[in-house]
């Protein structure tokens, strides 16, 4: 499984140990607003550096490697703002890529913040240049309410992405509504294991679903979709969809996917944002092995993973 992390840099804090020069962090953020087709033009700009973590690359693109006692891992540092730019660059290419060898592109939603981070696929060049026909939505968890409600998390998705791109209404998989959480959630099941069957989503060596690219977010108490940490749901390693009627976050009813459906998945993108996040991170990316895991941390791809983060969800992985 490979695994990497786009870090925001665009509040410089002591606290972060991020040290680099004025003159270059002022190229680093006018050259990085350019989007990728223009960001071939090489840059004159000193690494990024935090304590014993170097960056080998210029600052636009992919940032080689971050390096420390407990870890080694690929990592992305944009600004707040270019972590849009970036997960909207990887978002078109793992469309163009899944669309080229399969003819489709499967791709798994959640609520919260994520969706605000697409708005530059709605933007110049990826709106015009996606094909968006062949694109599939679903969402790795919804509130069993009316798609109009305030808490719907189809309807945080359609007002502020689906209705602005011509993706297929029939290729948008929303829960169906008007069933109790049990009933929405073995519908959505039978409904992925048709797709399943017709081959518009791909099967994992272990028979799960395989989406072509989740994206996650998570909460401060560290859940993804809407599995709870210490909730009985989390270890459920047989279903696709379950529900839960007593979820600590209301509204109370939900379905959600399982992990053995999102561990199954080509692609994830963890989006994370706040500080208020930044001990679910860290427990994620640089926990005791020890101790429980938080759900997040049981998060993983039969592909890549990648974190994106701003520099308040990332701020307690740089204290000493």
């Amino acid at each position: 499984m490979a695994f990497s992390a786009a870090f925001s840099t665009s509040l410089y804090t002591p606290q972060t140990s991020l040290l680099f020069s004025e003159k270059s962090n002022n190229l680093f953020q006018k050259t990085c607003s350019l989007f990728p087709s223009q960001a071939r033009k090489k840059l004159l700009c000193q690494p990024l550096r935090y304590n014993g973590f170097s960056t080998e690359r210029s600052c636009v693109g992919i940032v080689k490697a971050i390096k420390s006692e407990n870890w080694f891992k690929n990592v992305e540092v944009f600004t707040k703002e270019h972590v849009a730019v970036l997960l909207a660059h990887d978002v078109a290419q793992h469309s163009n890529k899944f669309i080229r060898e399969r003819g489709a592109f499967t791709v798994v939603l959640s609520g919260g913040s994520l969706i605000k981070y697409l708005r530059k696929l709605v933007e110049f060049p990826y709106a015009e240049s996606i094909d968006w026909s062949n694109w599939h939505v679903f969402w790795v968890d919804e509130r069993v309410v009316p798609k109009d409600h305030l808490e719907s998390n189809y309807k945080l998705a359609y007002d502020g992405f689906l209705s602005k791109v011509p993706i297929p209404p029939v290729n948008i998989y929303s829960i169906d509504d008007a069933l109790e959480a049990d009933g929405a959630a073995d519908v959505y099941e039978t409904n992925l294991r048709r797709l399943v069957k017709s081959g518009v989503i791909a099967t994992s060596t272990n028979g799960f679903p395989k989406f072509d690219l989740m994206m996650l977010g998570i909460g401060q108490d560290g859940h993804v979709g809407s599995l709870f940490p210490g909730h009985s749901l989390v270890k459920e390693d047989k279903k696709w969809v379950s529900f839960i009627k007593d979820s600590p976050k209301p509204p109370s009813d939900r379905i959600t996917l399982t992990f053995p459906v999102i561990n199954s998945s080509s692609n994830i993108a963890m989006v994370v944002t706040g500080a208020g996040k930044n001990d679910a991170v860290y427990s994620a990316l640089r926990g005791d092995e020890k101790t429980d895991k938080l759900p997040v941390g049981l998060v993983s791809s039969e592909g890549e993973l990648k974190w994106y983060l701003d520099i308040g969800a990332a701020s307690k992985l740089f204290k000493e």
